[in-house]
C-alpha cells in the first residue's frame, strides 16, 4: 500500500514546487528526466508531509537540508519514523554539498537508489516500465 498525501501536503506541494530553492533546482536538474537511471518525482505529498524528491520504485525520499535545519531535527525525526513506517528511508543531503559537489551528490543517490530493495513498477507506467507523474 502506498502513503497517500493530505489535501494540505498536495496544495503545500503545488507551492513548494513553484519556490524551490537554488540547491533544490539544481539538484532536480540533475535528476529529473530519469537521468540516473530511475524516475524522481519533486515535492511529492506523503501524508502530511512534502518530500522535496521521491522515487517510488526505490521508496527513497530525498531531503535537501539548509541552513535553518538545526533548528528542525526533532521535526525531522518524527517525520522520517512517519515515513518509515511505510518503507520510505529519507536520505538527507546538505544544501552546501549540492552546491559545491552537485555530481558526487548525484552519484551518492543514485548509488542509494540501486542498493536498495526495487518495487515492481506501478499500473501506472508507461510500456517501458518507466513511472509516469
Amino acid at each position: 500500500m502506498d502513503v497517500t498525501g493530505t489535501s494540505d501536503a498536495f496544495q503545500r506541494a503545488r507551492q513548494l514546487r513553484r519556490e524551490m530553492t537554488k540547491p533544490e533546482r539544481l539538484l532536480w536538474w540533475a535528476l529529473k528526466g530519469d537521468k540516473t537511471g530511475f524516475h524522481f518525482r519533486k515535492q511529492h505529498a506523503a501524508g502530511p508531509y512534502v518530500l522535496d524528491f521521491y522515487c517510488d520504485r526505490a521508496r527513497l525520499c530525498v531531503e535537501v537540508d539548509g541552513a535553518s535545519h538545526d533548528f528542525t531535527v526533532d521535526r525531522d525525526t518524527v517525520r522520517d519514523r512517519y515515513l518509515a513506517q511505510w518503507g520510505i528511508v529519507t536520505l538527507r543531503i546538505s544544501a552546501s554539498e549540492v552546491l559545491t559537489n552537485l555530481q558526487g551528490v548525484v552519484d551518492h543517490i543514485a548509488e542509494t537508489v540501486r542498493r536498495r530493495p526495487l518495487r515492481q513498477p506501478s499500473a501506472a507506467t508507461s510500456p517501458k516500465g518507466e513511472e509516469r507523474s
